[in-house]
């Protein structure tokens, strides 16, 4: 390996380590090191040496180890959020992970869907699968807040399932903030949701 490959390395190998483990990263985090190739290189070394994990094509982790389980598998969150920076794209959890996130499911889902403003694509991790979808501006315009997971989630649980627990379960999880946040953006939302909204936003009940 030569002085130049042998310098993008070590780089490569330090930002990794203050990243921390756990961390899930692409080769676009690297490409102010070094070439693409350079930094392709560098990864596939830490791979193999065992330092980092790869996860699919183009993505990579520095997994956490459990002392009886071994590598642990990185969370869907961080693993959307660093195809979201490769991208430059927005990212907004959608159907069961909104639910989960929010607490209205306890099911862990299998198939992470996250609806984004970049392209679409489907990431297999093992039994997971985290499928980016691209939609529309108006889908994306609550993107990256708690309202927009809030809307996702009821859009998935369907206006019968949506329970007097359901808006409790929700007062509970929200901050004063993002109760506020609701109300500003009520005028994205279907008018059923925009209804619960009003409720979860209300102080009755609190």
């Amino acid at each position: 390996m030569g002085t130049h490959a042998s310098s993008i390395d070590a780089q490569v190998t330090q930002r990794i380590a203050q990243k921390g483990t756990g961390a899930v990263f692409t080769p676009a985090d690297f490409l102010d090191l070094g070439s693409r190739n350079a930094v392709d290189l560098a990864l596939s070394r830490r791979a193999r040496a065992g330092t980092i994990r790869k996860l699919a094509r183009g993505l990579y982790d520095a997994p956490r180890i459990d002392a009886s389980l071994g590598p642990l598998a990185p969370s869907t969150d961080d693993v959307a959020n660093a195809l979201r920076d490769r991208d430059g794209a927005r990212l907004q959890a959608a159907g069961a992970h909104a639910a989960h996130l929010l607490g209205l499911t306890d099911q862990v889902p299998v198939r992470a869907v996250f609806l984004t403003d970049g392209r679409s694509r489907t990431v297999r991790l093992g039994r997971r699968q985290i499928v980016l979808k691209h939609t529309t501006p108006k889908q994306m315009a609550t993107a990256g807040r708690m309202s927009g997971t809030v809307i996702q989630a009821l859009r998935w649980l369907g206006k019968r399932y949506v329970t007097p627990d359901t808006i409790a379960a929700l007062r509970r999880r929200l901050s004063d903030a993002d109760r506020q946040q609701l109300l500003q953006d009520i005028r994205y939302a279907p008018a059923w949701i925009a209804d619960v909204m009003r409720g979860v936003a209300s102080s009755q009940g609190a």
